[in-house]
């Protein structure tokens, strides 16, 4: 089933923007490897969940898949066929806005032949361009 929030204060939002780089989630954090975007992108619930699919399926139950990603932007659009005007559709699906630099999975406890297998197989699934990015030791 695919992510959307439990509660919201306000039921539909405005478009909005992506403006810049991610400053914040743009480095690995919990895994060995990360899936890094490279422009900016709405990402859907469902491209989320067929990620995380794809990348368990590759996997075979080995390692741990952290998920960096979650839709919280409701996105409206009107039925077709309908005319102009009667309000502002009802919500469509959940979008997350991805900046360059998001980190949208990472991946702990297989080698890097593997964490790079699986992460070419969730790239096919996002709508945006996508690295393989290991993790920065700090000095």
């Amino acid at each position: 089933m695919p992510m959307l929030p439990k509660r919201m204060k306000y039921r539909k939002q405005m478009r909005g923007r992506l403006r810049g780089n991610a400053t914040r989630g743009n480095y690995v954090a919990y895994g060995d490897f990360g899936l890094q975007a490279l422009e900016p992108k709405w990402v859907t619930a469902r491209q989320i969940e067929a990620g995380r699919i794809a990348a368990q399926h590759f996997l075979r139950r080995q390692g741990k898949i952290y998920i960096r990603l979650f839709p919280d932007k409701p996105v409206s659009k009107k039925p077709l066929e309908t005319r102009m005007g009667k309000g502002k559709a009802e919500v469509d699906y959940w979008a997350a806005r991805v900046k360059p630099g998001t980190m949208l999975y990472e991946i702990s406890g297989v080698s890097e032949d593997i964490a790079k297998e699986a992460f070419a197989r969730v790239a096919q699934k996002m709508p945006v361009k996508c690295r393989f990015v290991g993790r920065r030791l700090a000095v």
